[in-house]
């Protein structure tokens, strides 16, 4: 009796040890540019942060900041979340940050430097303690990084299992005389994400944001 008592409790933690505890939720940190003319471009970030609002289900987290400082802070957030399982709640809350980002296109302002790589550090921070099976970071922006002098930000980006988008990559005055700067910067940045342990993409096409979130 006592050898099938210990055989089934064996059995009970191999069961028990082959449940699949890897999280099926997703969650999304919106890094987006407010830097010069690109403000002109926020009713396209706009449409993204409502079709992922729409499509977003209960546990899923959702974040959205600016880049708009030489030195990215908590400030920078403009609203996150984490959906709650109540359909009823989770409405609201996304009421509530459709709201948000309306207050915040209807008022933002060009600003004078982009830290694109401080919103970064933040995204991961945020996207890691949400403890999401699927993370991604997508960057609304032309990613060209202007800082304040004396502001370092040349140092490897530790973002493993995180997936990074590039969105409306739009080319600059500079890139149209020589295009070479386009697409040395945007090898730039992936070479930093992919030697920091993530994956990166760039995507103009809204189409294709969509196939690759339903993933």
């Amino acid at each position: 009796m006592q050898r099938i008592f210990l055989s089934i409790l064996i059995l009970l933690t191999l069961l028990t040890g082959c449940v699949d505890s890897t999280s099926h939720s997703q969650s999304i940190f919106m890094l987006v540019d407010t830097s010069g003319t690109y403000t002109e471009e926020l009713s396209k970030a706009q449409a993204i942060i409502n079709y992922l609002l729409g499509t977003l289900q209960p546990g899923d987290s959702l974040a959205v900041a600016q880049i708009n400082t030489g030195s990215f802070t908590e400030k920078n957030i403009i609203h996150k979340v984490t959906f709650d399982g109540r359909p009823s709640v989770a409405n609201e809350q996304k009421r509530v940050f459709r709201q948000k980002v309306d207050d915040f296109v209807a008022a933002a302002k060009g600003s004078a430097y982009t830290d694109i790589t401080g919103g970064v550090l933040q995204a991961v921070e945020f996207l890691n303690e949400t403890g999401a099976g699927k993370k991604t970071i997508l960057v609304f922006s032309d990613m060209e990084e202007d800082l304040k002098k004396g502001y370092v930000r040349d140092f490897p980006i530790q973002i493993s299992g995180i997936d990074v988008v590039a969105l409306n990559v739009t080319k600059l005055r500079q890139d149209v005389v020589d295009p070479r700067k386009y697409m040395d910067r945007l090898e730039e940045w992936k070479k930093r994400v992919e030697s920091g342990g993530g994956t990166w993409r760039v995507i103009n096409d809204l189409d294709r944001l969509e196939r690759i979130l339903a993933n």
